[in-house]
């Protein structure tokens, strides 16, 4: 079990949850077991179209992991989860696959081989195997089935369901919230066979009695209870776009007719393209207009729609959007504490209470959905089994892509299991031997470069874990390798030409005239900083400044954040920029959050600023990297009733002039974004991204534009 400062029960990895506790216990009570290690296997498998347009080809890969590694290392885009088998697909004409026998023989062959899989390790599931570790040390270990990552339809067929019930509960599929529904298992199932009818276990119970789970066959294993929570498909693909995304636009066409919906449709449109930058996001020049949605499309998409309906649809309807939203990234944390479960079954309830809306404004006549249903079990799956991220379908669509995907590509499409078989063998062996030879120095420079080089005599330099880690100009955000450490915030490597040097010129280029007075309260406030700066009084005139200035484009901002794409350590990193002439298109000058302590125009001792330059000096024999910004602050003292967001508005002075301030860069916490608050109007159809931050009198602070900002914004 795992524990926080405070002794609050958290649960992150699988192995911190009670399921192992519990296989733990069983363990120790078979025979020869002592100080044998638990080790748990996660599955899943996923079929897989590669090819639509010459014959619909199809794979059905089932993948494995050892259940000891990290929620980060099995997100994380390597080999701790790899293709161990690929499921038959018989091959019939179309007329024959609503055959009932042909039905019932694929769900038994499909279970057959699943049992064939795991049978070289049933026998080490009682006795222990010894085994040497990465350590290089051996041990005793105990194999056991864990958690299978599947979405609805394989569940269905796993659990030997019928279609459109729940794989974990016996509730009736017109009623799947209904109360005092029984959980399912292996045991309960059996006693229902020896008792009813197979038309009664069909209509009554959801069962298919001629299906018999391939974890009958193994100790300790109940598909029912180890169908681990689905965040791709129940949450993010199912119940926020093919769900209430839709209900969306069905109520737009029933409250306003077609025309005037199809107007507010793009409108919503206009509204999620005009979005600003940050880094990482996603953009939908097109609005919702894609013909085909991916699960990280349907991701980008959640960041940013809650803004985008406000004032075209009902307020409930945004509370419930922002309920359902509060429930996903607490659940897709990589880490939960006792108190976050609490806030994401009240969440849950939240949403639960204020979808009726759809029922009340006739969208939907029910909502007994499988998708939404399986929400309900989620904080119990997350005492199982921690936190779902590190067990969710994301992982195995993903290894699609270099698992299936490409390796097919790469054969001659005869007989094309036996190429990919051999091609993710010789690229297994590849990756191994990259990573060794980058380790000891190797892969610096060219083939010709190294050749040259070891021939004079050089030796190569191993990398250390520091190396490697500078981020592309080009990119906005990504992984940050090493262990975890204190949140940073740094400078791009290399000044910008083409900028005065001195002072007065560069004040001019960039057109802020008053970029003297900040730097010079700033530079007072750095040798007296027992000052207010209300009560600060100096003469322009006498400051001299002769320090030459350097101005960067851009900085890096690393901080620890488990929850989004991260290194091995949970490191991540994202780039803020202040570029006048972004990518040769426009200016970009991006939000921050700046720690400022308590006081009136903080959010819990955080203000954001935009930045509208990044430059150093030497001073005095000191060298400052600062900022120039200017200050949005709050409006009001609490969140908006409606979206939970906090909202800002850009501060002016007494002359009607945005505020600006230098202030040092390691005051930067981290880049925040912000959603304009676009009201009831339209949006001109002309009207461009990059003039979002210019053009409207406040903004919502968008806590959900990642897990990090989720956590850090309250």
């Amino acid at each position: 079990m795992q524990f926080n400062k405070s002794g609050e029960r958290v649960f992150s990895n699988l192995m911190s949850g009670d399921w192992a506790h519990k296989q733990a216990n069983e363990i120790s009570r078979l025979p020869n077991t002592y100080r044998a290690m638990f080790v748990p296997i996660v599955a899943g498998s996923d079929k897989t179209t590669v090819s639509v347009g010459t014959g619909h080809q199809q794979y059905h890969p089932v993948y494995m992991s050892p259940g000891v590694l990290t929620n980060i290392a099995r997100r994380a885009h390597g080999w701790s989860v790899m293709p161990i088998a690929f499921l038959p697909i018989p091959k019939v004409n179309e007329s024959e696959t609503k055959n009932p026998l042909y039905q019932r023989f694929v769900c038994q062959l499909y279970h057959s081989c699943l049992s064939i899989i795991f049978q070289p390790l049933k026998a080490a599931m009682t006795v222990p195997e010894v085994i040497m570790c990465p350590d290089g040390h051996y041990r005793r270990a105990i194999y056991g089935i864990g958690p299978y990552i599947a979405d609805y339809p394989e569940q269905v067929w796993l659990a030997g369901i019928v279609q459109d019930w729940c794989p974990k509960c016996d509730a009736h599929p017109e009623s799947l919230d209904a109360p005092n529904s029984l959980r399912r298992s292996h045991k309960g199932t059996e006693f229902l066979m020896s008792c009813f009818d197979p038309r009664i276990l069909w209509s009554d119970y959801g069962i298919q009695c001629d299906v018999k789970p391939f974890t009958c066959a193994f100790p300790r294993a109940d598909i029912h209870e180890l169908l681990s929570p689905d965040l791709l498909h129940q949450i993010i693909k199912g119940t926020f776009k093919d769900h209430l995304v839709t209900w969306i636009g069905l109520y737009l066409h029933q409250a306003h007719g077609e025309t005037r919906a199809k107007q507010i449709m793009k409108d919503i449109d206009r509204r999620i393209s005009a979005v600003p930058s940050f880094p990482g996001l996603r953009r939908f020049p097109d609005g919702q207009n894609y013909m085909q949605w991916t699960g990280d499309d349907s991701k980008a998409l959640m960041k940013v729609y809650l803004a985008a309906i406000c004032g075209h649809v009902p307020p409930q309807m945004v509370q419930c959007f922002s309920a359902f939203l509060d429930f996903c990234y607490l659940a897709r944390m990589n880490s939960l504490t006792t108190c976050d479960i609490q806030k994401l079954e009240a969440a849950l309830t939240r949403f639960h209470h204020l979808r009726t809306i759809f029922l009340v404004t006739g969208v939907r006549e029910n909502i007994s959905l499988p998708r939404q249903h399986a929400m309900t079990y989620y904080s119990n799956s997350i005492r199982l089994f921690g936190s779902p991220n590190g067990l969710c379908s994301l992982i195995t669509e993903s290894k699609h892509i270099k698992a299936v995907k490409e390796p097919w590509r790469r054969s001659n499409r005869f007989n094309a299991l036996i190429q990919m078989l051999c091609t993710l063998c010789r690229l297994d062996k590849l990756s191994a031997a990259r990573d060794v030879f980058g380790s000891l120095g190797m892969m610096d420079g060219s083939t010709s470069s190294y050749a040259s080089f070891i021939s004079t005599g050089g030796v190569p330099r191993p990398r250390t874990n520091s190396e490697g880690d500078n981020l592309s100009e080009d990119d906005d955000l990504g992984p940050l390798d090493g262990p975890r450490v204190m949140s940073s915030f740094k400078l791009a490597v290399t000044p910008e030409n083409g900028y005065p040097k001195d002072l007065e010129g560069l004040s001019q280029h960039i057109g802020q005239p008053h970029f003297s007075d900040a730097l010079q309260r700033f530079l007072f406030l750095q040798s007296h900083p027992e000052a207010h700066p209300d009560d600060i009084v100096f003469d322009l005139a006498e400051f001299h400044f002769r320090s030459h200035i350097s101005v960067f484009h851009s900085a890096t901002a690393h901080f620890y954040s488990p929850s989004d794409v991260c290194g091995a350590g949970g490191m991540h990193r994202e780039r803020i920029r202040a570029h006048p002439n972004w990518r040769g298109m426009h200016s970009r000058h991006d939000t921050v959050l700046v720690e400022t302590g308590a006081g009136q125009h903080s959010i819990h001792g955080m203000t954001i600023a935009r930045v509208l330059l990044f430059f150093s000096f030497i001073w005095e024999d000191t060298h400052y990297a600062c900022a120039l910004v200017h200050w949005l602050i709050p409006v009001g003292h609490e969140p908006d009733h409606e979206t939970g967001l906090w909202v800002v508005k850009p501060e002016f002075d007494a002359r009607h002039r945005h505020t600006l301030a230098v202030i040092h860069i390691d005051t930067i916490a981290r880049g925040v974004h912000l959603l304009p608050i676009y009201g009831s109007n339209f949006l001109p159809e002309s009207f461009h991204f990059s003039q979002s931050l210019d053009a409207f009198r406040a903004y919502f602070v968008n806590r959900y534009i990642d897990h990090y900002a989720y956590e850090f914004i309250v």
